[in-house]
């Protein structure tokens, strides 16, 4: 049975995995005790069976589970068969899974000739709509589902005959109209949609069934599969879960959003199976899932026996109360901190590279929008730097250290910032935490049980009526750039997707300065937390998709990039697009071969634009909407 109750969904004490029931797939398990599966998805067209075949072997090859594949039509679902055939002729048995939206039809088919069928509980016996419909009585919501049964009941006798999984996958962005009319398009109403597919196998003993919640906004990702599971564990459901941020994007921004959003349901042991959704080649995905299962490897079972009650709502967000001191906490925007204390001589190069720019004639420093708020001295030295006492500096004189073995009685303290590890903060709190009210604590928090420390103190703060700002501090001893955001994203997200920390300071033995600082920036923009470039809400791409998306991604990124705070949805076709794309302000969405058309907010404004003309249509879109400003030099 899984873990019960709100409070085991966020753990304080340590990694221990959600227990769930064992499902076979082919020939390799998931859930129960085998270890986190990873997966990609193909993009090529389905029908052709070479090109489809060769990239499952990539992904085969860079250490995948399981391959999905689109089959948008029965034509599509059968050509499984003649994939299954190439793969094993080259020595390959991984499982497939038929990738379906629609098409009960492709459904039934593919379940004959593939290992697991992903259906979308919002369109598999539903038309969906991503606008909130007239509310309907009781009597129409049974008789709903009802139908939903009925046309749902075939695809299990098949699925039972074959011995093949069912993978019940919610989308965000594509909710049925019945879901609709009662929850809108909210985290509960992604959960419910799960639950009325999971009753009716139950009801029908089917249980190779896995579960996914699957969103382009992390926040929601997250929301809806901890409802998903509190639900589950009510109606004492054990389904192992398939984790996934949908549309994460590509290049960094996309590793980093994925691992925000994947990573925070890791650390409390809430996944079997994982596919990063990155709009590349797919066998890239792998590489980049497995750094995030080995990070949760890393932990121990266990580190404390006090299991503490969270202090938000697991299943909405609200930021944690906190005092507003010298600018961070309260109400202020969530800080970024750039740690400079191991630089020695900060030159001036340094400092640009950290966001901060010197006027010569004014003698005045000007932050930039990629400037970080506070930056750490420790023991480098700024006297080669005008004017630098104008800077936001936190300098030995403000930051203080203490360990446990202090006299905790003769502290005296003023305004200023403690940096320290979550145990000796808990320590210190208890024995002096009057004298230390207007302090900023800078909590450290190096590997992933430093999380669970970290939550509980934290939480015995808020408990004792503590309500100081808190910062988030890593320092990383890898060599890799890609290996250190996937790390701090991993470790540090979940603090932002639940807004229980107010800012963020990272470092790296082998990272510069401004690597540490965009990375902090891109955390707390996948989290939702603040918001200081373009976000591109893109989907990786499948045999649905008839454009290069990968470069036409590249190309409006070059085009966009600099419009601040604009969310620019590009898609590959209509089946998620529109919805999940619903929050972005413009999009850019597949019609068909060579056409476009494009979105302003949810309203089509441009249909089967041709695609060499579209993103010149895109950008006069923004102008005429007021939201372009010329790119500076």
């Amino acid at each position: 049975m899984s873990n019960k109750g709100s409070n085991s969904i966020i753990r304080t004490t340590g990694y221990v995995r959600r227990v769930s029931r064992e499902v076979t797939i082919g020939s390799v398990a998931l859930g129960g005790n085998c270890p986190i599966r990873l997966q990609s998805m193909t993009t090529t067209n389905t029908n052709d069976i070479e090109a489809t075949s060769l990239q499952a072997i990539r992904i085969a090859n860079a250490g995948a589970h399981y391959v999905r594949i689109a089959a948008q039509g029965v034509r599509e679902a059968e050509s499984m068969v003649l994939i299954k055939a190439y793969l094993k002729e080259k020595g390959y048995s991984i499982p497939l899974i038929a990738d379906i939206h629609f098409n009960p039809n492709a459904a039934l088919a593919a379940a004959k000739h593939v290992e697991k069928v992903r259906i979308n509980p919002g369109n598999y016996a539903d038309s969906n709509s991503s606008d909130e419909q007239a509310s309907i009585t009781d009597h129409q919501y049974k008789k709903e589902l009802d139908r939903v049964e009925q046309r749902f009941l075939p695809l299990l006798e098949v699925c039972k005959i074959n011995g093949v999984a069912i993978r019940i996958g919610v989308n965000h962005g594509s909710l049925s109209n019945r879901i609709m009319s009662r929850y809108g398009d909210t985290p509960e109403g992604m959960a419910q949609s799960a639950m009325e597919f999971l009753r009716i196998c139950q009801k029908h003993g089917f249980h190779s069934i896995v579960v996914s919640m699957k969103a382009s906004s992390t926040r929601i990702m997250v929301q809806a599969t901890r409802l998903l599971i509190k639900k589950m564990d009510e109606e004492e459901m054990d389904y192992p879960i398939h984790l996934g941020v949908t549309e994460a994007g590509e290049g960094e921004d996309g590793r980093i959003k994925s691992a925000v959003g994947i990573g925070t349901l890791l650390v409390d042991g809430i996944g079997d199976t994982i596919r990063v959704s990155l709009t590349e080649e797919p066998e890239n995905e792998i590489p980049v899932a497995k750094q995030l299962v080995d990070l949760i490897d890393s932990g121990t079972l266990e580190n404390s026996n006090e299991e503490l009650p969270p202090i938000f709502n697991p299943f909405s967000y609200s930021r944690r109360q906190s005092e507003d001191i010298m600018g961070i906490g309260g109400e202020s925007r969530f800080a970024v901190v750039a740690n400079l204390s191991q630089h020695g001589v900060v030159d001036m190069e340094t400092m640009e590279s950290i966001g901060w720019q010197y006027n010569v004639n004014s003698k005045e420093w000007h932050r930039t929008d990629s400037g970080a708020d506070y930056i750490l001295t420790g023991n480098s030295s700024f006297d080669n730097i005008p004017s630098a006492q104008n800077l936001p500096l936190i300098g030995s004189n403000s930051l203080c250290k203490y360990s446990i073995s202090n006299d905790f009685k003769s502290i005296t303290f003023k305004t200023g910032f403690i940096h320290t590890s979550p145990a000796d903060i808990l320590n210190l709190f208890a024995n002096s935490g009057k004298i230390l009210e207007t302090a900023v604590v800078i909590i450290r928090i190096d590997t992933l049980d430093n999380v669970y420390s970290a939550r509980r103190a934290i939480f015995r703060m808020s408990l004792l009526g503590y309500s100081n700002p808190i910062i988030l501090s890593l320092h990383s001893q890898l060599l890799n750039k890609e290996e250190f955001q996937l790390q701090t994203a991993t470790l540090l997200g979940s603090f932002f997707i639940d807004g229980i920390a107010d800012g963020i300071m990272l470092s790296g033995s082998h990272m510069s300065a401004q690597q540490s600082v965009s990375t902090s920036f891109a955390i707390l923009q996948a989290a939702g937390a603040r918001v200081t470039k373009t976000e591109f809400i893109s989907c990786p791409g499948c045999g649905r998709t008839l454009f290069n998306l990968t470069d036409t991604l590249k190309a409006i990124k070059a085009r966009t990039s600099h419009l601040k705070g604009l969310k620019i949805g590009v898609m590959g076709c209509i089946v998620n697009g529109p919805g999940e794309m619903a929050d972005a302000h413009y999009g850019y969405v597949g019609a068909g071969p060579g056409k476009i058309t494009l979105y302003r907010g949810r309203e089509v404004v441009k249909r089967n634009i041709p695609e060499s003309e579209a993103l010149d249509e895109l950008i006069s879109l923004i102008k005429a909407n007021g939201d372009w400003v010329d790119p500076t030099l």
